[in-house]
């Protein structure tokens, strides 16, 4: 009932995952990133544990394939299942269940993987992998949802659309993005727009929050000020 994207950026070392569905609020259960440990989609019938538990034994030195192998044997529901993963390594794994329902399946490409079920047709998933690797002069974040939109144009899911999500992690253990759009006509173009209004404001902010190397952050709001007008300067002129 959903397709999604897997990915990595070369260029920041950023992982992050975007989805779209014909079904509320698919951002709550579909993504699961873990900074240094990987990322996890889990759709379908979905089963929450997927990213529950794979993250578990990504953490404990899975690579992906030995976690998706465990998942997969353990739950009896498996051929409701499907599932991409990547590890901290970048190895990627991926499963799609033989009772989903078609269009289904996924493929695997370099640094990135691509999976769908209950799509108007294999061109969905295809059309997501051209435009990402097409278009690597992208930001990470315009670029998953980009190609999110380009199956889209291809199908999508066949019953229609109501949701989409964004979630990217960079070095820090909370989310760099973390954008739900739960219930909406247009949830891409509506997901397309949250991207645009985290410029305004919020990635900049979030350059002086609370950081591994600096786990207090800014606090004086003079300063905090300064460097969000600076930072703003700077991604107008470049």
């Amino acid at each position: 009932m959903t397709w999604s994207i897997v990915a990595r950026d070369p260029a920041t070392g950023q992982i992050g995952i975007a989805v779209s569905t014909c079904a509320f609020a698919v951002g709550a259960r579909v993504p699961f990133i873990e900074t240094g440990t990987g990322a996890i989609a889990s759709q379908a019938f979905v089963n929450p544990f997927y990213g529950l538990r794979g993250m578990e034994l990504l953490r404990a030195g899975a690579t992906a394939q030995q976690a998706l192998d465990i998942l997969t044997a353990q739950d009896d529901g498996r051929g409701q299942r499907q599932a991409h993963i990547q590890d901290r390594a970048g190895r990627i794994a991926a499963y799609t269940g033989a009772d989903c329902v078609p269009w289904c399946g996924h493929l695997v490409r370099e640094g990135f993987s691509v999976a769908g079920n209950m799509l108007a047709g294999p061109a969905v998933i295809e059309e997501t992998a051209r435009l990402f690797e097409a278009r690597s002069d992208l930001p990470f974040a315009k670029r998953l949802i980009a190609a999110l939109q380009a199956g889209e144009a291809a199908g999508g899911d066949k019953r229609g659309k109501q949701s989409a999500a964004l979630l990217i992690h960079d070095d820090e253990e909370y989310a760099l993005f973390d954008l739900r759009v739960d219930d909406h006509a247009d949830p891409l173009a509506e997901l397309e727009r949250l991207e645009r209004v985290a410029h305004q404001r919020y990635l900049h902010y979030r350059k002086v929050m609370p950081r591994r190397d600096d786990p207090a952050g800014v606090t004086d709001r003079d300063e905090i000020e300064r460097r969000i007008a600076q930072s703003i300067a700077a991604e107008a002129q470049g």
